[in-house]
């Protein structure tokens, strides 16, 4: 018994000797600082971390778990979107922090090839290198992550094939690589049973779409030379049939018919030849006849006329359609006003409903101003105005010609100029007959939201505070037209104003979609329209809700919604998205990368997801009230302006004691 304690003891002594002699290797909070310390060294020496605190678990963008005791404690997710981050990233660095789950570092100048020892990090369940300028293969260590659910590495230049190693992801849900230099075939055997959000859009692709993919949207394809599936069949393949054999040389005699058959297929041809020549000058002349009479019955209409109504929303940016002459004197437009003359006196005045401006105008001198195509919609076109001597400046909706009774319009002009509320662009005349309808509103100087989120260096200029502010005056607004019985009908981006300051906004085009009649043909299904809506001019304001919920959501992800910015395409509508992203254990990936870093208003940031996700209801009646709407959105700018005021305050009373 004595030799056995011995025995234990001495085996105990030796397992302690090995790992004094090596040291045994336990990942801790201290390996994950020291790998930590080293990314910021590698990619982020602006990163705002303090290298002497014991615990990088305080720092931005690092989240670790829930353990008590600093022992049992290890780095959970790594989050730095748009932090400036630039650089390579070297091996022996990610690899080394085992615990992740979650790690986004999108939006940043990040290059290089994805380090390879990534397979190391088998908690990993999010991962989002978008928007950066990563280049290489898709490493063999991605296909170690067992645990994967989403992996975003759109935006990219990572080049090579598509691995049919993904197989090895089973609990992939997404997979974002669109834009990037792959390039290959899709692996046919591709099976990921758990995939539901999928775009391989924009790269160096071809071959057939896999049977287990060619279910998904054809946009997930688009700009590849991929087919079948979704796409355009694939071209056949197949070898061409072997030549027939010749024909044996044929007799004297019929050697003799078939020389006089070829005579008359000459003659035959100089005959069509002729035939298509004089044809071809009929033609011409037909066509030059029919443009010079086109030419004199349109003799008075100038630019404005010219400017083809479009089915898709134009983008905010003004394009200037004001003819100029050889000295650059602006030609007036004077929209049909040749037809318009012979509609009697009546159709000569413009109607002003809600009080006459204060620089009085006619129709004379608004058919006479210089004009700029502001946008095209189904509704119409928008153009800004200049009166003659720049007097006044206003904006015009020339709707689309539509066959609606004059009382039916004039009545529900008039409720609509009713309407008076400081975030509603006020409504101010109207013209109406039979070949023309205009809508006159104040010019409001402001720029379009749907500009400001998704053109260059437009979202930078929008903090989180000016987003609510934004989504709180059009709240207002909308509250406003339902509390007096109406809907807007047509809620979007583009129909929102938002002014230099960034301190509010202005809500358009409300009510418009009454005054279109049955024979406008009407625009394909945006991401803004409620699931039940089927024809866009039946308004309700449970639609307007849902269509509010989509705007919120779009002001907090910076993402556009499907088909409302031309040339762009969303393989999934934007609340389906969001509800993905808010499944994960990190909500803060559906943020736009602009405000995704305003840790102070983060509980703000949620609130406002978690309402525009109430909005968006699939059910009518599921959706709150827009009152209850603008009072929730209330609350949550209050709270973050007490917040902003509150640090204000502390930056100033350290200031002040530093200087003291």
């Amino acid at each position: 018994m004595r030799q056995r304690g011995l025995g234990g003891r001495g085996l105990l002594l030796l397992v302690l000797v090995l790992c004094c002699s090596a040291p045994c290797v336990v990942p801790d909070l201290a390996a994950d600082r020291a790998a930590l310390l080293a990314f910021r060294a590698a990619v982020g020496p602006g990163l705002p971390w303090d290298a002497s605190a014991p615990s990088p678990c305080g720092w931005r963008g690092v989240t670790c778990d829930n353990a008590t005791g600093a022992a049992g404690q290890r780095v959970v997710a790594l989050q730095l979107p748009g932090a400036g981050l630039i650089g390579q990233l070297p091996p022996g660095i990610l690899g080394n922090l085992t615990a992740l789950r979650t790690l986004s570092l999108r939006s940043n100048a990040i290059s290089g090839g994805i380090p390879d020892d990534i397979g190391s990090c088998a908690e990993l369940r999010y991962l989002y290198l978008h928007e950066n300028q990563l280049s290489g293969e898709i490493p063999e260590g991605f296909f170690s992550l067992g645990l994967l659910q989403r992996l975003v590495l759109s935006e990219n230049r990572i080049g090579g094939n598509v691995s049919s190693e993904f197989n090895r992801l089973p609990r992939l849900a997404t997979l974002y690589l669109e834009n990037n230099a792959l390039n290959g075939a899709l692996p046919a055997d591709l099976d990921l049973p758990n995939l539901q959000l999928f775009n391989v859009s924009g790269n160096q692709l071809s071959g057939p779409v896999p049977a287990s993919l060619a279910g998904r949207p054809a946009s997930a394809f688009s700009g590849t030379g991929l087919c079948g599936g979704p796409l355009s069949p694939c071209a056949n393949t197949a070898a061409p049939p072997p030549p027939s054999p010749l024909s044996p040389p044929a007799p004297a005699d019929q050697d003799s018919k078939n020389s006089k058959n070829s005579k008359l297929s000459a003659a035959a041809i100089a005959g069509i030849v002729a035939g298509a020549v004089v044809a071809l000058l009929v033609v011409v002349l037909a066509v030059i006849f029919l443009l010079c009479f086109r030419r004199r019955k349109t003799k008075a209409d100038t630019s404005t006329e010219t400017a083809a109504y479009g089915e898709e929303d134009l983008s905010p940016e003004t394009v200037s359609v004001a003819r100029r002459g050889g000295k650059g004197d602006v030609k007036r437009s004077r929209s049909r006003s040749a037809q318009m003359t012979t509609a009697g006196s009546d159709a000569r005045k413009l109607v002003f409903v809600g009080g006459e401006p204060d620089v009085a105008y006619e129709l004379e001198s608004l058919l006479h101003a210089s004009a700029e195509v502001l946008g095209k919609g189904w509704l119409g076109t928008t153009y800004r105005a200049t009166l003659e001597g720049g007097v006044a400046v206003v904006t015009v909706k020339r709707l689309r010609e539509a066959p609606i009774p004059e009382k039916e319009f004039r009545g529900a002009v008039a409720a609509l100029g009713a309407l008076r509320h400081d975030n509603l662009v006020p409504l101010r005349s109207y013209f109406y007959s039979k070949e023309e309808k205009l809508i006159v509103y104040d010019f409001v100087r402001a720029k379009g939201l749907s500009a400001l989120l998704h053109f260059p260096n437009g979202a930078a200029s929008l903090d989180f505070a000016a987003r609510a502010r934004v989504a709180r005056a059009c709240a207002r607004g909308i509250a406003f037209i339902h509390a007096a019985g109406s809907a807007h009908g047509n809620i979007k981006s583009s129909n929102v104003l938002v002014t230099d300051a960034r301190d509010t906004a202005y809500v358009t085009d409300y009510g418009l979609v009454q005054l279109v009649g049955a024979g406008v043909p009407l625009k394909r299904v945006t991401g803004y329209r409620a699931p039940e809506v089927t024809d866009p001019r039946k308004t309700s304001q449970e639609a307007d809700v849902y269509s509010f919920g989509v705007l919120l959501l779009e002001l907090l992800t910076g993402r556009a919604p499907a088909n409302s910015v031309p040339g762009s395409d969303a393989a999934a509508d934007l609340p389906q998205w969001v509800r993905t992203v808010v499944q994960e254990e990190w909500t803060g990936e559906a943020f736009d990368a602009a405000i995704a870093n305003e840790t102070l208003v983060e509980e703000e940031m949620v609130r406002l997801l978690q309402l525009a996700s109430d909005c968006t209801e699939e059910r009518p009646d599921a959706r709150p009230a827009m009152a209850d709407v603008a009072a929730r959105i209330e609350d949550i700018v209050g709270s973050a302006l007490r917040k902003a005021a509150s640090d204000s305050d502390e930056f100033h009373s350290v200031s002040a004691d530093q200087s003291s």
